[in-house]
C-alpha cells in the first residue's frame, strides 16, 4: 500500500510527468522505498482513476508531451490519514543474513568474498548519503519539512553505518585464526 503514498508524497512536493517520477524516486524516494518505472506508470493510472491525482493540462502542443499530475484534494486527505495511522515495525529480512545462517550449515566456500563485497557497496552508499547530507542540509536549513527530510536521510546513514561496522566486525571475526 506504501508506493501510491510514495508517488503522492512525491507529486506534493512537485507535479512530475511519470518519467520525472522515476527520475526524482532513483534520487531520493528511491533510497528507501523503490520502485520499477512501469510499477510508477501503472500506480499513476489507479490513482488517477480513484481520483487522488489528475494530469495537468498540457502547456502548448500537445502531441508527444508528457503528461505531469498534481494531487487532488482526495490524494492529500489519503496521504495525511496514512500519515496519521499506526504502523508496527516491519521484521528485517534480510537475504544475507540467512545466507550467513546456511554456510554454518553447508560450509563458507565465497562468503568471505561476499561478507567483504557487501562491506564495500554500504560504505560507498554511506560516503553518498553524506555527501547528500553535507550538499542539502547546511545548519541554516531549519523548516520542519527539511528537519523532516533530515531525520529520513540520517536514518540512512544511521543504517549504512550499522552494516559497514556490523560488516567489519564479521569480516574481522570470520578472518580470525
Amino acid at each position: 500500500m506504501s508506493l501510491p503514498h510514495a508517488i503522492l508524497t512525491a507529486l506534493l512536493e512537485k507535479p512530475s510527468s511519470g518519467l520525472e517520477l522515476t527520475r526524482r524516486f532513483d534520487k531520493s524516494i528511491g533510497y528507501f522505498w523503490s520502485a520499477t518505472h512501469q510499477q510508477i506508470y501503472r500506480e499513476l493510472g489507479r490513482l488517477e482513476r480513484d481520483g487522488a491525482i489528475r494530469a495537468l493540462p498540457p502547456q502548448g502542443a500537445t502531441r508527444g508531451q508528457k503528461k505531469e499530475y498534481e494531487v487532488l484534494p482526495a490524494g492529500r486527505a489519503e496521504l495525511a490519514r496514512w500519515t496519521a495511522e499506526r504502523q508496527d515495525p516491519k521484521p528485517l529480512r534480510d537475504t544475507l543474513l540467512l545466507r550467513l545462517r546456511a554456510a554454518a550449515v553447508v560450509g563458507t566456500d565465497g562468503i568471505q568474498d561476499e561478507l567483504h563485497r557487501h562491506l564495500d557497496l554500504h560504505r560507498r552508499q554511506l560516503a553518498e548519503y553524506e555527501e547528500i547530507e553535507r550538499r542539502d542540509f547546511p545548519p541554516d536549513k531549519d523548516a520542519v519539512e527539511d528537519r523532516l527530510r533530515h531525520v529520513v536521510l540520517r536514518a540512512g546513514i544511521d543504517l549504512e553505518t550499522f552494516w559497514t561496522q556490523w560488516l567489519a566486525r564479521a569480516i574481522e571475526e570470520l578472518e580470525a585464526p
